[in-house]
Formats: structure tokens, C-alpha cells, sequence
């Protein structure tokens, strides 16, 4: 699969130049940075952002059209979130070996197929972070792993009430809405 790349070389109107770069705040997964940047028209400003790792997603689908999804509870909106299993990538690591150990931690399932579809960039704005998402077949069962700290329940759906609860706005993880869309197309078979 090509990638179009728009660098600031082939972009030189449109490239933003760091002048500085100064850490605002370091904690244990994210990092928060503050540049000074020289815009095309000269002009110096700051841009404050997150560094992130990156992660993956797992669109993990059985034989019969159903996906096996995630409930979890994310602190920052106080709610629980309906989403695909997904998870950082440690340094280093290959984006694929990461996304079938988050797999086997978080639902217990390995799967024997798997497929990259592609790569999303969730918070251009505010952060460098990305996320790979894989399409996972042939799942077998198996027992959790869950990090300490981290609790989960897992339960499978059909993707047509998954696409629904997109629809009605009870999915609104950019990650999963992206997910389903893309579920959605391999079931037609248009991707």
C-alpha cells in the first residue's frame, strides 16, 4: 500500500521550521513539548503538543461477521467507552507483534490471519500520535492477561449494531468509528 507523503521539502509554502524546542512536562507514557516555530510568512509562534508512543487497534472478526469488542473506562472523559481492543507500542517494538500481544493480554484471543489496513493519525493538532489498525481472523480463545490497573469486560457484536451504534452516536471513539467504517468495507468486499 503506497503512502502519500507531503514533507515540508516538497511543501516549503506550507512548512512550519522548528527554532526551539523546550519539554514542558515529562510523565511515565506521554510527554508534552513547547516549539517555537517559524512560519512560512516568517512570523515566529509556539506550538504545544503531546508526544506519544504510538499504538495499534485490532479489528478482531470471527467467521460469522461478529467482532469482539471492549467496554472500558477512560478517566479523562469519565465514562465508559465501547471500543476495539487496542494498546501503546513499547519502544522498539514491531507494530504487528504489538498488536497480537495487546490481542492475547486484553481479550485472551490469538488469531492466525492477520492483515495491516492502515495508519490514522488521531489528534493532528495536538499530538504526534498514530495508530496502526490490523484486521484479525481466525480467533482462538484463550485467558486474559490485563495489566495491573487495567479492567475490561469483552463481549462480540455483529458489525451491522456496531456501524449502528456509530449511527446513534453510543461509539465515539475515533479509533473504533474508524474501525467499524473500515469492517464495514471488507464485509462488502469494496476493500
Amino acid at each position: 500500500m503506497s503512502k502519500l507523503k507531503f514533507d515540508p521539502a516538497s511543501n516549503p509554502h506550507l512548512a512550519e521550521v522548528k527554532v526551539d524546542s523546550e519539554l514542558v512536562y515529562q510523565g511515565s507514557f506521554l510527554a508534552v513539548e513547547k516549539d517555537t516555530v517559524r512560519l512560512p510568512d516568517g512570523q515566529h509562534v509556539t506550538r504545544e503538543y503531546i508526544k506519544h508512543p504510538g499504538a495499534v487497534v485490532i479489528l478482531p472478526l470471527f467467521d460469522d461477521g461478529t467482532v469482539l469488542m471492549e467496554r472500558q473506562f477512560r478517566y479523562p472523559l469519565n465514562q465508559v467507552f465501547l471500543e476495539f481492543p487496542a494498546g501503546k507500542i513499547d519502544p522498539n517494538e514491531d507494530p504487528l507483534l504489538c498488536a497480537k500481544r495487546e490481542l492475547r493480554e486484553e481479550t485472551g484471543y490469538t488469531a492466525v490471519d492477520w492483515r495491516y489496513l492502515c495508519t490514522i493519525h488521531n489528534a493532528i493538532a495536538y499530538s504526534d500520535e498514530h495508530l496502526d489498525i490490523f484486521l484479525a481472523r481466525g480467533l482462538v480463545p484463550g485467558d486474559a492477561q490485563l495489566d495491573n490497573g487495567e479492567f475490561l469486560e469483552t463481549f462480540r457484536a455483529p458489525v451491522a449494531e456496531v456501524l449502528n451504534w456509530v449511527k446513534t452516536g453510543d461509539i465515539t471513539d475515533v479509533k473504533t468509528v474508524i474501525g467499524a467504517f473500515w469492517l464495514e468495507k471488507i464485509l462488502q468486499q469494496q476493500w
